[in-house]
């Protein structure tokens, strides 16, 4: 199991979340990180060769990183352990200097579904890349920069009874005061590269989205809460690098399974990209992985059918202001222990075998466990499970530490769930199924 306790799991996971404002920042802290764990990076665009060792692949705002043991065969099994490196928020549009009035303004498009109340009056940052007209690219990432600046309650007497955002016209932040004509945001961004001089002229396309600028913290009466932008889901990201990195670490035991971490990024948005889960990333490294061990067509399909995927995503605590939202007898609570994640209509993969699969890994890591079910009146969200089970046909089951304030530009969780996750996480990656 991993070595470090519940405090200092969450003080690393707020650390991993200051580190990566976005997608890009999310994978290069993580390569960063595996690089130090003696990992090997490798180029999809060079031969690999086959074999037992630590290795990532980064493909834009996504990540796959795995161990192959000793004696890997042909048909050896992967035991993925999935998530995801976006969250809901804004995205920089084209030609975004704006403004009227004296005010500067960035242009930004609603990415996925934030909670838009929750990033009025913060300050905020921008991250993301930079791709130059040569195709070198760059990260960047600012301090605090905007603001979405909240009508006064003078200035609109009814606020109280029902905020209405228009997407458009109420969800520009200002980031200065000035001419428009003679402001740049891209010039901002280009001067936030860390150690590198960049030509804002030279910039031929960017990915950039904003970005809550306070840091992450623990409180509650007996510190027992955790607050932070982007645990959904950086909070299963970090829980399935540090599992990877302990089961390193320890040892891959000869003959056992391919233990794999696949972060994909846009699963806010529908996962509907090369880097996506709906996209061809993880069946493209598993396919090299299995040609490395010399496998044929069968004996691949072989392996992925002996394979198994966690799924993991953040879920819902029951919110005790609202608790007609959730199902009347399934009410997870914060630091009851990561949720088992259960709908009829397969919004979620799991099943009954996935189902008894989590209470096995629970039980033998020693972790309490909780099972989450919507009401029938409020429909849920998906995650990547569904996506990965019907793609590759493995066998998968969605879990996830629970939180309030889902889609808020600063979510809730409990201090213990996080390392909980990484605890079944690591075992599930040395375990033979």
């Amino acid at each position: 199991m991993p070595s470090n306790s519940p405090a200092e799991h969450i003080q690393d996971l707020g650390a991993y979340v200051s580190a990566s404002p976005s997608s890009f920042h999310a994978v290069h802290e993580a390569a960063r990180r595996l690089d130090g764990a003696g990992f090997t990076a490798l180029d999809e665009l060079l031969r690999w060769e086959g074999g037992a060792g630590r290795f990532y692949v980064i493909r834009d705002g996504a990540l796959i990183a795995w161990v192959t043991p000793e004696g890997a065969a042909p048909t050896t099994a992967f035991n993925i352990f999935g998530a995801h490196t976006d969250s809901p928020s804004f995205k920089l549009k084209p030609k975004p200097t704006t403004g009227k009035f004296g005010w500067l303004q960035a242009g930004v498009e609603v990415y996925g579904g934030p909670l838009l109340n929750s990033w009025l009056d913060r300050e905020l940052r921008l991250a993301g890349r930079l791709v130059m007209l040569d195709g070198t690219q760059h990260l960047t990432a600012t301090g605090p920069l905007l603001r979405f600046p909240q009508l006064a309650i003078h200035l609109d007497r009814t606020v109280n009874d029902g905020l209405t955002l228009d997407k458009q016209q109420h969800m520009n932040p200002v980031f200065g005061l000035g001419d428009p004509n003679s402001a740049d945001v891209l010039a901002i961004l280009a001067e936030s590269v860390a150690g590198a001089s960049v030509d804002p002229a030279q910039i031929g396309g960017y990915d950039i989205v904003v970005a809550d600028t306070q840091a992450p913290e623990v409180f509650g009466a007996q510190g027992e809460f955790f607050a932070s932008g982007r645990l959904d889901n950086l909070s299963s990201t970090h829980a399935g690098l540090a599992a990877l990195i302990a089961h390193a670490a320890t040892g891959a035991a000869a003959g056992g399974p391919i233990a794999l971490l696949a972060a994909f990024d846009h699963e806010e948005i529908g996962s509907a990209s090369r880097s996506g889960a709906c996209g061809p990333i993880l069946e493209d490294i598993l396919t090299r992985i299995s040609d490395g061990l010399g496998a044929t067509v069968s004996e691949r399909r072989q392996a992925l059918s002996a394979s198994f995927c966690v799924s993991a995503d953040a879920g819902h605590a029951v919110h005790p202001n609202y608790s007609e939202r959730h199902d009347p007898a399934n009410r997870p609570i914060l630091n009851g222990g990561p949720l088992l994640k259960i709908n009829a209509n397969q919004r979620y993969a799991t099943d009954a075998t996935g189902a008894a699969f989590w209470a096995r890994l629970c039980g033998e890591a020693g972790v309490p466990y909780q099972e989450f079910v919507s009401n029938n009146d409020v429909p849920c969200g998906s995650t990547i499970g569904p996506l990965t089970a019907t793609r590759l046909g493995i066998r998968t089951v969605d879990v996830g530490v629970p939180l309030l304030s889902m889609h808020s530009a600063r979510e809730l969780c409990g201090v213990d769930d996080p390392r909980h996750l990484a605890s079944v996480a690591e075992l599930f990656f040395r375990l033979a199924i």
